[in-house]
């Protein structure tokens, strides 16, 4: 069993700069960032494996938005710079057996955090 919990959503205007948290709790291979916007189906952000720290972007945010994991502090970041309006979006930490970009093998998911980014 994985529990995760989400941090760090708001409020920020374009330019800006956000960073996310995922307290992880239990044993798990991968994390992923993953994100809905009102009306959109869910989408691939970042990922990450737990042990070896290798990283995994989707190509529309790999320039602007960085995955990382503390293991000490069982959590997982996101840092988000140069947001833009169309980043707005719920938040969602997932936590999958493999290092991916298929949503469906996240099995996993923490609750989300809300991100609006104004222009």
């Amino acid at each position: 069993q994985v529990h995760l919990v989400e941090s760090g959503g708001g409020l920020v205007q374009a330019g800006g700069s956000l960073r996310l948290s995922c307290v992880v709790s239990g044993r798990t291979f991968s994390l992923g960032w993953i994100r809905q916007a009102p009306g959109k189906e869910r989408e691939f952000v970042a990922g990450i494996r737990w042990s070896a720290g290798s990283t995994y972007y989707a190509d529309s945010n790999k320039d602007r938005f960085t995955i990382s994991r503390d293991i000490a502090k069982n959590t997982v970041y996101l840092q988000m710079n140069s947001l833009e309006p169309e980043d707005t979006a719920t938040y969602y930490c997932a936590a999958s057996p493999i290092l991916t970009d298929r949503i469906a093998q996240y099995n996993y998911w923490g609750q989300g955090t809300q991100v609006t980014v104004s222009s």
